[in-house]
């Protein structure tokens, strides 16, 4: 069998080679390109996965039931010997409350019969309502070298507040009076006047002022405020002053900006014995009425702080029947460069100026009661500065400036009349000569204060003046400068220094006659230097002990032409605080 097969296996396989090659070459006769269309899109579908319950059923048999277990807690006590420590809290030296007083007296002696006397006074009557008192005394019996005319003087200054403070609004009252009494010791030197004439002179002059307010100010109404003040001046020689100002101030916000309005009623009317002119008789009355209101606009941006207003003014001159109308800007800007270290400033403002005799006797004492009053037109001031901090104790600011102002005032020396009728007839008083002033001015200061105890500060100030009609700028200096010291020393003692520099000054030489059309001869005021210092000791918080020393130089230089100062002064006295 095995052989048979043997014998027919090549045939068989011959044979189907034989078919496969055949069927191939038919195949390859007959291939074509055929067409598949398909009638239905392709849509596949996801199925559901099979997920595994996360507790499965068991499908078995044999089923256990779960055993119930009941336990109990057996507590043992434990013996122990650690006992916490108690917590104490830390001690803070907390520094002794300064017990504050609401009244003082102060009383002191010096030199040259000097007196120096304080009185304040505080009672509070209740919760909102509280009364206070002031008294102020400073006198000398004079004594100046080489002065041939009495030189005492006295100023007294009295002066009685009332505030209520209700829930919504705030009221005041104020009433005070002064009294003042100066000589007209700089006599020049006249060869023409004997012992006798001069101990016949009367330089005494005495000043008298009373004064009434009110202040009327609401917490949340657009009419914010108001204020009404009256002031009468008058002195022994005839001469009388009425001043009444009122200012009502209006504010409303709108959007983020604060609008305030203020309305301003300022008359003055005041006359004097002497005439004007004393050929014609011409009296010497003067009264003016400044109407004004004053608009302003606050913009806040970040760190810009914007300041937008102006002031119209209509003047009227009742004596003279002359009306005027002023327009001022009043436009100011700040601007935070480095946050506190440099903060850069700047503004254009104007005014008018009320001037009065008694503005005129509290700068110069000396003046003659024959003065012109009038206002002084500001027409403008523009300033630009810098001010900051350049460390946590020292701070500064710089600031340049040019001032335009017209019928400025200036001091002048009087000239001797031909016929002397009065105290200050002798070439020892002065009087009001106005004229159009530009003045450039420079600032500078610097403050270092360490800490509460200790505090010092300068400051210089340049002045250069263009006049139009006077050939110089009377009595005003081109250079100021001062410095001030406060060091608390310990508990006890304290200590403070004051120094002043004033520049020269140009005064009319009043010992010649002028002529008119002529250059009047000028008198040149040295600069001077003036040393001021306090020294203290604190007994208790109630009763400390001072004394000061005043021109400590010993310079009796001239603030004024004719009028030297008294040498080196000294004064010593104690304060004293109380409760009632």
């Amino acid at each position: 069998m095995i052989r048979y097969f043997q014998k027919v296996l090549p045939f068989i396989c011959f044979s189907i080679l034989s078919v496969c090659a055949i069927a191939q070459e038919k195949d390859n006769e007959t291939l074509e390109t055929e067409r598949v269309v398909i009638v239905k899109a392709y849509t596949p579908t996801i199925s559901d996965a099979f997920k595994v319950k996360s507790t499965p059923v068991l499908n078995d048999s044999v089923a256990q039931k779960k055993k119930q277990i009941q336990y109990t807690i057996f507590s043992v006590p434990v013996a122990s010997t650690y006992t916490p420590a108690k917590g104490r809290a830390t001690n803070i030296d907390r520094p002794k409350p300064i017990d504050i007083y609401d009244n003082y007296a102060t009383l002191g002696f010096g030199n040259f019969t000097s007196v120096l006397a304080e009185f304040y006074s505080n009672f509070q009557i209740d919760r909102t309502d509280n009364l206070g008192l002031y008294l102020h005394h400073n006198s000398s019996q004079g004594g100046i070298d080489e002065v041939v005319l009495e030189d005492k003087f006295y100023n007294s200054v009295l002066d009685l507040n009332y505030t209520s403070r209700k829930r919504d609004y705030t009221y005041g009252l104020e009433v005070g009076a002064e009294h003042q009494l100066y000589n007209w010791y700089g006599l020049p030197e006249i060869p023409t006047l004997t012992q006798t004439q001069i101990d016949a002179i009367d330089p005494q002059q005495n000043y008298y002022g009373f004064k009434l307010g009110g202040k009327l100010q609401f917490d949340e109404q657009y009419f914010k405020k108001a204020t009404l003040k009256y002031r009468f001046f008058g002195d022994a020689l005839g001469s009388v002053e009425h001043h009444v100002v009122a200012k009502p101030t209006f504010e409303f916000e709108m959007g983020n900006s604060l609008i305030t309005t203020n309305f301003i009623g300022d008359y003055l009317s005041g006359s004097f014995d002497r005439d004007r002119d004393p050929i014609l008789q011409t009296p010497n009355n003067y009264g003016v009425l400044n109407l004004g209101v004053h608009p302003s606009l606050v913009i806040l941006r970040d760190n810009l702080t914007v300041n937008l207003g102006a002031a119209f003014y209509y003047s009227i001159d009742t004596e003279n029947e002359d009306n005027d109308i002023f327009f001022y800007p009043k436009v100011t800007a700040s601007y935070r460069l480095l946050e506190e270290s440099v903060i850069a400033y700047g503004g254009l403002e104007g005014d008018l100026q009320q001037n009065t005799y008694r503005d005129a006797v509290q700068n110069n004492p000396y003046v003659s009661p024959t003065l012109i009053v009038a206002p002084t037109n500001t027409s403008y001031d523009a300033y630009v500065g810098l001010k900051g901090k350049i460390s946590d104790v020292v701070s500064y600011n710089f600031r340049g400036s040019y001032v335009s102002e017209d019928e400025k005032p200036l001091f002048v020396s009087n000239e001797r009349p031909t016929l002397q009728l009065e105290g200050y007839d002798y070439g020892n008083s002065f009087s009001y000569r106005y004229d159009d002033i530009n003045t450039l001015v420079g600032y500078g200061e610097l403050n270092v204060e360490v800490n509460k105890k200790f505090k010092l500060g300068a400051s210089a100030e340049y002045f250069n003046y263009s006049t139009e009609d006077e050939q110089e700028a009377w009595n005003l200096p081109e250079l100021k400068a001062s410095v001030y010291l406060d060091y608390q020393i310990n508990t006890q003692w304290f200590f403070g220094a004051q120094l002043f520099y004033v520049g020269e000054r140009e005064d009319i030489d009043n010992t010649l006659i002028s002529v008119p059309g002529i250059t009047e001869a000028n008198v040149t005021l040295d600069s001077f230097f003036d040393a001021n210092v306090n020294l203290g000791y604190r007994i208790n918080d109630q009763l400390s002990f001072f004394v000061k020393g005043n021109n400590l130089a010993g310079e009796n230089y001239q603030r004024w032409v004719n009028f030297p100062v008294q040498g080196i002064q000294f004064l010593g006295g104690a304060t004293y605080k109380f409760d009632y």
